[in-house]
């Protein structure tokens, strides 16, 4: 049955992909009801997902700003040319084929990810552990795979691949530290998605507001006992500041930021959140989050 499904899911991306190159749009109303079980309004989009899949088709199709900023190489750059250069994690390398990669002039713990596309990360706090063979194939099957055509983001499509490695990010106690993902509505940061025990198979995720007040979003909001113990930042004005120079450009994008101490580090900015197949928003049928979310960018 999983060999079936694979397959399957095989043949559906290879359609996708030809139906994409004749018509981007037809693909995406077809993933989006895939993905999402319902039609796609383009017409007139009102949901956050809709608007999402609109800037996608639209105003981030074939942008050379956003495609720059999407890349997770590329966007340094820009970090650099918005003076925040200071935010920047080290570089350690970048390589074009995984062959290339000089395992032993690596440091004991990095962290490694491919630029075109998301998920594509390599976290390594042992590297006497690491099976770098292992590391090497995984790396080579994300830099052969298209990104862009598994959620039709643009964006990536015209990325010059390439494999990067940075500092390794950990707190004082050796966990991962937070991370703050403000979202970024017509140049204005509204709120932060705020990740947590992300060195855990079992992440947490709480919204908050400019004020740290816990807005009702996502599978967790109420769990008001674990983010009671969350303190706010002494720099959370700052982090908001930061999000929105990086933000001005654009209709919609989220910048995501880690505290290293009360050190802000840029992590990367992302145009479209769940590339807008977001079936997490809602908590309940009675309070639609993707309407409310909606409502705050303006097309």
């Amino acid at each position: 049955m999983t060999k079936f499904k694979n397959s399957s899911k095989f043949f559906f991306y290879k359609i996708l992909k030809l139906i994409c190159f004749f018509s981007p749009e037809i693909a995406t109303r077809i993933l989006y009801k895939r993905r999402l079980g319902k039609k796609l309004n383009l017409a007139s989009p009102k949901t956050f997902n809709e608007k999402l899949q609109w800037l996608k088709l639209n105003r981030y199709k074939n942008n050379p700003l956003v495609t720059k900023c999407a890349d997770k190489y590329a966007v340094r750059e820009y970090i650099k040319e918005k003076g925040l250069e200071h935010t920047l994690n080290d570089l350690i390398g970048i390589w074009d084929n995984p062959e290339d990669i000089t395992w032993e002039k690596l440091p004991h713990k990095f962290a490694m990810k491919c630029n075109h596309g998301a998920g594509y990360n390599i976290i390594c706090n042992n590297k006497d552990k690491l099976n770098k063979k292992e590391t090497q194939s995984i790396l080579k099957k994300w830099m052969d795979e298209d990104y862009w055509i598994k959620t039709i983001e643009l964006c990536y499509k015209n990325i010059e691949k390439k494999i990067i490695c940075e500092k390794f990010i950990e707190t004082e106690d050796g966990s991962f530290p937070f991370d703050y993902k403000i979202f970024c509505f017509n140049g204005k940061a509204t709120f932060i998605m705020l990740c947590t025990q992300r060195e855990t198979k079992k992440p947490k995720y709480f919204f908050v507001d400019k004020n740290w007040e816990l807005l009702p979003y996502g599978l967790d909001f109420n769990d008001t006992n674990s983010f009671n113990k969350i303190k706010k930042p002494n720099n959370l004005n700052i982090l908001f500041n930061y999000a929105e120079r990086l933000a001005e450009p654009f209709p919609f994008v989220r910048a995501d930021f880690y505290l290293d101490n009360e050190k802000i580090i840029f992590g990367e900015l992302t145009f479209v959140p769940a590339a807008g197949y977001d079936d997490e928003l809602n908590n309940d049928s009675s309070n639609n989050i993707d309407l409310e979310i909606g409502h705050l960018l303006k097309l």
